[in-house]
């Protein structure tokens, strides 16, 4: 069988714009698979919320991220995983970790970012790293991913706090670096976004959909008209998650048994997998 790499290629080759729901554990990717997707984008805003209950402003670490990457392997192995790596985790040399590490573990590609680390101390903005500098980061990411195959997305924050020429030029440099996928966070409008997507020459572009973020926001067939080919919705099932929390929170704070928007118990059971548990354990049952 060809490899994740091999086979996220081969989709991307494919016609169609490539929606990835953003994942963060073993539950999430089990859901996004048997819903019929056949890839996701391990999301480290996703990751932040779940594990720290917090916001995604770099508090997450490299081990955290592995971990959770690790989970939605085991749960759906055969989902095809873009993982975030973040800013890789430190320097060039960090990045060369990181990817080499997604890739032995089986991720199809990973995304590399240009913004820098440790952050500033505020949620505003993403100051990002000087090109050349950049440039060696994916440079890095590059050649460290030859070990494995596994594709590189490079992406550059650098719209918001540097203009549209800056971000334009390092998705042209991203492109000469060998970068597989191209991500310009922030496009204002659809005149940027085709510049975005000019500069990476063919390749194919990715670009979050999710709603409620000051950057342009097409829809799906808008974002497949204008170019892009991979989207992603890190709010996807996040949000309706928490709100479904917050609905069973309060359902029991109102002395009720469950909320309204719950499962039914047996459909919960399957979802979660009894029945598969007690038919693949069958064989192995001890006879008296």
């Amino acid at each position: 069988m060809s490899s994740a790499p091999e086979q996220l290629r081969k989709i991307l080759a494919e016609p169609g714009l490539v929606v990835m729901p953003a994942v963060w554990d073993g539950l999430t990717a089990k859901l996004t698979w048997e819903a019929g997707f056949k890839t996701a984008f391990l999301s480290g805003s996703c990751v932040a919320a779940s594990r720290l209950g917090g916001p995604d402003l770099d508090l997450v670490s490299f081990g955290e991220m592995m971990d959770s990457f690790n989970m939605v392997r085991g749960a759906a192995p055969d989902l095809l995983v873009l993982a975030d790596g973040d800013h890789g985790h430190g320097n060039a040399m960090n990045v060369q970790r990181t990817v080499a590490a997604y890739g032995r573990a089986g991720a199809a590609a990973v995304l590399i970012e240009d913004k820098i680390t440790p952050r500033a101390l505020t949620a505003a903005g993403k100051p990002c790293l000087p090109r050349e500098e950049a440039r060696m980061k994916i440079r890095a990411a590059v050649q460290a991913a030859k070990a494995s195959g596994i594709l590189v997305m490079a992406r550059t924050d650098c719209r918001p706090t540097a203009g549209i020429d800056e971000a334009v030029a390092r998705i042209e440099m991203f492109t000469e670096e060998g970068a597989d996928i191209l991500f310009m966070d922030s496009p204002a409008d659809d005149a940027e976004i085709k510049r975005g997507i000019a500069a990476a020459k063919g390749r194919p572009s990715f670009v979050v959909l999710s709603p409620g973020a000051p950057r342009a926001t097409p829809s799906q067939p808008e974002a497949e008209k204008l170019g892009f080919k991979i989207a992603t919705y890190p709010t996807g099932m996040l949000s309706p998650a928490v709100a479904g929390m917050k609905s069973g929170l309060a359902a029991l704070k109102a002395g009720e048994a469950e909320s309204k928007a719950a499962l039914p118990p047996a459909e919960l059971r399957t979802t979660l997998g009894y029945p598969a548990y007690d038919a693949a354990a069958k064989p192995f049952i001890a006879k008296a």
